[in-house]
């Protein structure tokens, strides 16, 4: 791929998701990916917008101290982004996140079955030049058709879906033919 020439910042994204490493590729970006190896399931928050918004943060938190570690950033050095996410899947108002087991990730799927979920993100982005951060949440709400139990079980048996909060990724070529409608809440 051809560096975006108009770009005059380094980018380390803070996630091991293929999504936004994909979506950051379509943009025509170049960057690093570095995870934060955090426990996550050590912080916890009641409300997904708040649990998302601390998780996010606490990830660039760990990326920036581990980059500071490894190379002491200079006042001179190139404009670096570090941009750090997190998403959950709200289903009857429970927060899920990454299935625990196959059969956690099956009984996700055959909730959303039929019925509806949300998802609730979040993106925190610093920049380490001028130690300027934001983070900011969203949610959408994912009304599905019946998902048959063969397409749960090539899901489950392609183990994607153990990787991902709430076992969804909504735009799945198994998933995407049984999504009704998607829309987001405006906050």
């Amino acid at each position: 791929m051809e560096a975006n020439s108009s770009s005059s910042f380094k980018i380390i994204l803070g996630s091991a998701s293929v999504a936004r490493r994909k979506i950051l590729a379509e943009m025509g970006y170049e960057f690093i990916v570095m995870t934060a190896d955090i426990d996550e399931k050590c912080i916890r928050k009641e409300k997904p917008e708040e649990l998302v918004l601390v998780l996010a943060q606490a990830k660039a938190d760990a990326i920036i101290s581990k980059l500071q570690t490894i190379n002491n950033q200079e006042k001179d050095a190139e404009p670096t982004i570090v941009i750090a996410a997190d998403t959950v899947v709200v289903y009857e108002g429970v927060i899920r996140e990454k299935p625990s087991s196959k059969e956690e990730a099956r009984q996700f799927l055959k909730d959303y079955s039929g019925g509806h979920a949300a998802t609730v993100g979040s993106v925190h982005v610093t920049n380490l030049k001028t130690g300027f951060s934001k983070g900011e949440w969203d949610r959408v709400e994912i009304y599905f058709h019946e998902i048959p139990d063969e397409i749960i079980e090539k899901l489950i048996e392609e183990g994607t879906v153990l990787k991902v909060a709430g076992g969804l990724i909504i735009e799945h070529p198994l998933i995407l033919p049984f999504v009704k409608e998607v829309g987001q809440l405006i906050a």
